[in-house]
């Protein structure tokens, strides 16, 4: 009685069987994580990849050479490090500190060479929301109602170009006028009007033969980008003027197949 007893005992070690599973479920677990964390960060370096591409192909990042390190991999399995997603698309690439650096330079140095028409208020310089500005007021390079440059704008021009002509940004020419109706034997409206004078002050660059000719745009805005308030005089005065903006490059195609890299990012999404 007493063997058949101890014969059919229950055991004591048939946890060790849920203890198997439950270790065996466990590691299971870790290995499908471990797998989603792999893959995540492979899409995540294939997206600041294509971020990056395309914010060079716009040239917002001159400097090609830019690291950072922050321990990830790249796609190709080198040790390169990738830009952080808050990196590439935070404040640094709507203002790069070497562009704001550049063109505060180029601010302090036009201020000393134009000082002359600065303190008498007929060139102003200041940065703009594109970049900066430079501010030729229609008193000190125009007659009224006239396109034609006067004589002092030559020389004035020449010392401007001559602080970009080394430097990578374009120039963008504005006409603008304040917001009495224009009509003239020569100009129908103020559109003419501001076109004319920011063509004619482009041409006059160009013949500096300074800055190259693919770096120089011209556009005329007429009354409606306005500075200052058009009820007085003063402030019509104001708004008559050519401003000449410095800006970083951004000349992109976007029909070409080196600027599919927006379409990369949304083919992964």
């Amino acid at each position: 009685m007493s063997r058949r007893n101890r014969r059919h005992a229950p055991s004591h070690d048939r946890w060790l069987i849920s203890y198997a599973d439950f270790i065996t479920l466990l590691f299971g677990l870790f290995v499908v994580l471990f797998a989603f964390a792999k893959a995540d960060q492979k899409k995540q370096v294939q997206v600041t990849e294509s971020i990056d591409s395309a914010f060079r192909s716009l040239g917002i990042f001159p400097d090609s050479s830019r690291h950072l390190t922050d321990g990830l991999t790249t796609s190709a399995g080198t040790d390169q490090a990738v830009m952080p997603m808050n990196i590439v698309m935070g404040e640094d690439v709507l203002a790069p500190a070497q562009v704001k650096s550049d063109l505060n330079r180029i601010q302090r140095n036009l201020e000393q060479t134009l000082s002359n028409q600065v303190a008498t208020h007929t060139v102003s310089i200041h940065m703009g929301r594109d970049g900066l500005v430079i501010s030729l007021r229609e008193a000190g390079f125009f007659t009224s109602g006239s396109a034609t440059p006067g004589t002092e704008t030559v020389p004035t021009l020449r010392r401007i170009t001559a602080s970009l002509a080394r430097t990578p940004y374009d120039l963008r020419v504005e006409g603008h006028t304040d917001n009495i109706p224009m009509h003239s034997a020569e100009f129908d409206s103020n559109w003419e009007l501001s076109t004319a004078r920011a063509t004619h002050i482009a041409r006059l660059i160009l013949d500096t033969k300074t800055m190259p000719p693919d770096r120089i745009s011209a556009a005329g805005y007429a009354e409606f980008h306005p500075v200052a308030t058009n009820d007085t005089l003063e402030g019509r005065a104001t708004n008559r003027r050519v401003d000449l903006v410095i800006r970083p490059r951004t000349k992109t195609d976007f029909s070409t197949p080196d600027n599919s890299a927006w379409r990369k990012i949304t083919d992964m999404h």
